[in-house]
C-alpha cells in the first residue's frame, strides 16, 4: 500500500550555504528521507511521508539556523543533522543541544580559530572533563578525543587553573618496527610524539609553545618518564593508552597530585600490545569507573569528525569484528590443537 504524500514548504533565505555547491546537501537529504526536494528562489518544497517530509523540513531548518549564525555547514554537519533524525533513539531534546554546540568554545588556537566540540559526544567528553579530576576518553580514530583533550589542556593553562601541561604516550610501534634511531633519548622517542607536538603547535602556536617549553611549563614525554613523580598543579593528558599495561597505567594513575587534572585518551580496538598482556586501558574503566571524581566518556563512530571517509572506515571495521573474532577463536582452537599433537609425540 502507497504511502500517503504531504507538501511542506518552507523559505530558505541563505540557499547557497545550505543547499552546498550544486545542491549536493539539498540532494543528501532527499535520499536520506526518500523525498522529493524543489528550491524555487528560498521556497524549499519537500514531497514525501509525513514522517520523511517532516525530517527533512527540521533538518533544514536546523540547517538555516546555523548558517544565519555565521556557521560553516561541512558535509559532515550535515550527515551529523541526517542521522540524528534517522536514529529513534536520539531525543528532540539532544537535538536542540546539537544546536548549541556552536557556543561551546574550548579554547581558541593562535591563528584565532575556536575549538569546539562537533557532535553531542564530543560535548558531553568536554562536560565531563569540566567535571572530573580524571577522564578517560574511549573512542575510534577520528572522534577528537586527544585535540579536545589537549584543547582543554591549554584553556585551563591560559586561566592559570594550571602551571604546566604535561602530554605522554606509550612508546609503542604501531605493527611496524623503527629499527635504530639516531640521536640521544629525547630524540629517539621524539617519533612516537609527534602528533602530540603537532597538535600544540597548532593551538599554542609555535613561538609560544616553544617559549613555554623550554621554560618546562609544558612537557611532552615518554610515559617511562612518570615513574617515581608526583604531578602537582598540572593538566596530565595520556594519549594511545590502550598500549599501557595494567602496571602502567597503575602507575600513571598514582603520579596524579593536588591540583591536577588527568585526561586519558585510546582506542580500545587498535591495541598494540604483544599478545597475552591486558591493556590497562581497558582494565582501568572496568575498575574505576563508579568512582566519584573519574569520568568515563565513550565516543563513537558518530562522533568522528575526520573526513567522512573516516567514519565508514570505522564502521566498516566495526561490522567486521564479529567475524574477524571468531576466525581468530578458530584458528586459536587450531593451533592448541597442533601442539596438543606435537606433545603428545614428545
Amino acid at each position: 500500500m502507497e504511502q500517503h504524500k504531504i507538501t511542506i514548504t518552507i523559505s530558505v533565505a541563505d540557499g547557497k550555504s545550505v543547499f552546498g555547491g550544486l545542491d549536493e546537501n539539498l540532494m543528501k537529504i532527499e535520499r536520506a528521507f526518500s523525498v522529493s526536494i524543489v528550491n524555487r528562489n528560498g521556497e524549499v518544497s519537500i514531497v514525501g511521508s509525513q514522517k520523511g517530509a517532516e525530517s527533512a523540513k527540521s533538518v533544514f531548518e536546523r540547517l538555516v539556523r546555523l548558517a544565519e549564525r555565521g556557521e560553516a555547514i561541512t558535509e559532515q554537519t550535515v550527515n551529523y543533522l541526517i542521522a540524528s533524525y534517522m536514529d529513534d533513539g536520539v531525543s528532540e531534546d539532544d537535538r536542540d543541544e546539537m544546536d548549541k554546540l556552536p557556543d561551546d568554545v574550548v579554547c581558541v588556537t593562535a591563528m584565532g580559530k575556536p575549538i569546539k566540540p562537533k557532535t553531542l559526544g564530543q560535548k558531553r567528553y568536554v562536560e565531563m572533563i569540566k567535571k572530573n579530576t580524571i577522564v578517560f576518553g574511549v573512542g575510534p580514530a577520528g572522534t577528537g578525543k586527544t585535540y579536545l583533550a589537549m584543547a582543554a589542556a591549554v584553556a585551563a593553562f591560559k586561566r592559570n587553573e594550571a602551571t604546566r601541561i604535561i602530554l605522554t604516550r606509550p612508546a609503542i610501534e604501531a605493527g611496524e618496527k623503527l629499527g635504530f634511531l639516531p640521536g640521544d633519548l629525547q630524540q629517539k622517542v621524539d617519533p612516537y610524539l609527534r602528533p602530540l607536538y603537532d597538535a600544540l603547535h597548532e593551538i599554542m602556536g609555535t613561538d609560544n609553545f616553544n617559549k613555554n617549553m623550554e621554560k618546562g611549563a609544558v612537557e611532552v614525554a615518554p610515559l617511562a618518564y612518570m615513574r617515581g613523580r608526583t604531578l602537582d598543579n598540572a593538566f596530565i593528558v595520556l594519549d594511545e593508552a590502550q598500549n599501557t599495561t595494567k602496571e602502567q597505567m597503575k602507575m600513571f594513575l598514582t603520579r596524579v597530585g593536588f591540583g591536577s587534572k588527568v585526561i586519558v585518551t585510546g582506542d580500545v580496538t587498535q591495541i598494540d600490545l604483544p599478545d597475552g598482556k591486558t591493556s590497562g586501558l581497558t582494565e582501568a574503566i572496568k575498575i574505576l569507573n563508579n568512582i566519584e571524581g573519574i569520568g568515563v566518556s565513550m565516543l563513537s563512530n558518530k562522533d568522528v569528525v575526520r573526513h567522512p571517509l573516516v567514519q565508514k572506515i570505522v564502521e566498516a571495521y566495526e561490522k567486521s569484528e564479529p567475524k574477524l573474532n571468531r576466525e581468530q577463536k578458530r584458528l586459536a582452537v587450531k593451533r592448541a590443537a597442533v601442539r596438543g599433537k606435537i606433545n603428545e609425540k614428545r
